[in-house]
């Protein structure tokens, strides 16, 4: 599922198959003292630098045309920490990587992402996340940094050593820096229950709140075209462990989330006008269910129906009336959604340029199956997420700029004003950056 680069024109594409580059040169570093290098031969030719992980981003946020950092030799788990309950971890290591080497060392994050494909540079500096109502996105439970800086030098920072520099780079968009190593907070494994049920849509969003505030970690996928939601519900438990079953997981994970979804979108993207009886179908092809096991099994699913993404975080309170207009835009439109909408929380922290700085988030993701024209779509989904002061994902399909995220961040001064000091000649720069940045 990582990104591919082409040896014979050296053309580099995201997973999502919506953004291409073409790097000057590009280098696998061994060690950060031979990422440090590269650095600064970089600069010497007079190039920027970008370092990319899977391409899970819908953005172009890693592509360049100057020299390209692959970080798949920084891998592996320097160090764990049993009295501090902290592993350190090289930044190109997978997250299923370190998720089942955390599960044999019987530890856990405490929260994730639904996917584990990313290196952990690339989900953190992204502000990939999942759902909670008290614990946040993965780059909240950082507790330390590393990172080859603009000269070549290596900064190390957390909340007592160079905190103004972890405040921002936590996600820091590559714009600070190349991530070469982080400290996250660990804790002891546990178990999670998952209780996954269809749920109409005017009662999830009636009862909301209510959702929220009584479960650990709540989220809904909506299916357009239909009044049907599927919810899911994932909760701490003191066991017993009951998994999927292997021939379940297969039926439902693979071939109906995958395989007959997959298919359901082929026939949908050539004979649009299938999609509303699709819809229907898919929404109800979810049975419930209920099962226990170790956080990553629950919080993490495959996939493998490749598509493109909007995702804006918008204030938590906001969340419902902006999915009602959300619904409304795609029923009078004429717009044919083949797949579902998410909705997923999360508390506010404390990182500079996180989707929930400073205010408690939810998340309204859209999504289309790769290869079918989503810019309408998109365009008036954005519409409406930013009137209610919208954070898009920095992973995810967006047309915003500084200007606007200036606007929507209060601390969007103190982030630019740190890379001017820590980047001055712009060397992690590219089109992305300058765009939601500024120059």
């Amino acid at each position: 599922m990582s990104s591919t680069l082409g040896a014979k024109n050296g053309t580099w594409r995201n997973w999502g198959g919506n953004v291409t580059a073409r790097p000057a040169r590009e280098v696998a570093p061994a060690s950060v003292e031979e990422l440090a290098a590269a650095v600064r031969r970089a600069a010497e030719d007079g190039l920027t630098v970008k370092a990319v992980g899977t391409g899970h981003s819908f953005t172009s946020i890693a592509a360049t045309d100057g020299v390209l950092i692959r970080p798949q030799l920084l891998t592996g788990i320097r160090g764990i920490d049993r009295d501090a309950m902290t592993v350190t971890v090289e930044s190109g290591t997978p997250l299923k990587r370190l998720n089942m080497a955390l599960a044999r060392e019987g530890l856990s994050l405490t929260n994730m992402g639904d996917i584990m494909e990313q290196t952990v540079s690339g989900a953190v500096s992204t502000g990939t996340h999942g759902t909670g109502r008290e614990s946040a996105s993965i780059a909240a439970q950082i507790k330390g940094l590393e990172l080859v800086t603009a000269d070549g030098s290596v900064l190390t920072c957390s909340a007592k050593e160079n905190p103004e520099v972890f405040a921002a780079a936590r996600i820091g968009l590559g714009a600070l820096g190349i991530v070469t190593a982080i400290t996250f907070a660990v804790e002891p494994v546990f178990l999670l229950t998952a209780r996954e049920e269809p749920m109409p849509l005017d009662r999830v969003l009636a009862d909301f709140d209510q959702l929220w505030a009584e479960n650990e970690h709540f989220e809904f996928y909506w299916f357009p075209h239909t009044g049907s939601t599927t919810t899911k519900r994932n909760n701490r438990s003191a066991g017993p462990e009951r998994p999927v079953s292997p021939v379940k997981g297969w039926l439902e994970d693979e071939l109906i989330s995958n395989g007959v979804f997959q298919a359901a979108n082929w026939v949908g993207r050539a004979v649009p006008a299938t999609i509303p009886a699709i819809a229907r179908i898919s929404s109800k092809a979810l049975s419930a269910r209920t099962y226990t096991d170790i956080p990553y099994k629950v919080y993490t699913s495959p996939r493998r129906v490749r598509f493109v993404e909007m995702e804006y975080a918008v204030p938590r309170a906001a969340v419902t009336g902006a999915l009602r207009e959300l619904k409304a835009m795609i029923d009078r439109s004429g717009l044919r959604v083949s797949f579902p909408v998410e909705v997923r929380t999360a508390p506010a922290d404390d990182i500079t340029l996180s989707t929930a700085s400073g205010r408690d988030s939810a998340y309204i993701a859209v999504h289309m199956f790769r290869g079918t024209p989503y810019q309408r779509y998109f365009t008036a989904a954005e519409r409406i997420l930013t009137a209610h002061e919208g954070r898009p994902h920095w992973g995810k399909i967006h047309t915003r700029d500084a200007e606007y995220l200036a606007g929507v961040y209060p601390r969007f001064g103190e982030f630019t004003a740190l890379r001017n000091r820590l980047d001055p000649d712009r060397r992690f720069q590219n089109d992305y950056l300058r765009r939601v940045l500024g120059q």
